[in-house]
């Protein structure tokens, strides 16, 4: 039995994406009995996060999640995708409201686009978050989170609140194979 550790830290663009599929998938072709994601990253882009929430949680394998010292914004999404989620003792979650940057003009229609969706991935996330850590000692209500009220988590609240499973500082084992996804 072989455990395949990909140490994730960059920010979640299609770049990170690409690379964190190409990792977990060779881990997989590789005959990894599970993958542990170890996560740093300041977020990034929606369709990017929830698409790899889609495919870490459709993975064979076991998928554990493990923070590093920072998740935040949508990293939190491909956190959660992990069947076992742990945090280092000195580590953060962050859950803020969403922004989006807007290049060039924008007519009346492209704007309702935009609004509808970005409703939608508030929807999405928070629908996420919700099934993920039901059952909580202490609910988490993301959806005040992503609107107005950004919210910080220690690892200590993030167990209360279900986001993690136990705070471990999770040492690597000797016989471990490592991948990197850097930006």
């Amino acid at each position: 039995m072989t455990t395949h550790i990909v140490h994730f830290t960059s920010s979640i663009n299609s770049t990170s994406t690409g690379e964190l599929i190409e990792k977990c998938s060779l881990a997989v072709q590789k005959g990894a009995s599970s993958i542990v994601i170890k996560i740093a990253t300041m977020g990034g882009e929606c369709s990017y996060g929830f698409s790899l929430y889609n495919f870490l949680v459709a993975l064979p394998v076991p998928v554990h999640t493990h923070n590093l010292g920072t998740v935040e914004s949508m990293g939190n999404i491909i956190f959660l995708a992990g069947e076992r989620r742990t945090a280092c003792k000195h580590s953060k979650f962050l859950f803020h409201p969403f922004h989006w940057n807007l290049h060039g003009s924008v007519d009346h229609a492209r704007m309702s686009e935009y609004a509808m969706s970005l409703d939608y991935d508030l929807e999405l996330y928070s629908r996420i978050v919700d099934e993920r850590t039901y059952g909580a000692a202490v609910p988490l209500d993301v959806s005040s989170c992503l609107i107005a009220s950004p919210r910080i988590l220690n690892a200590e609240e993030a167990l209360a609140t279900g986001v993690v499973h136990g705070v471990d500082e999770l040492p690597m084992p000797k016989d471990a194979v490592c991948h990197v996804v850097h930006g």
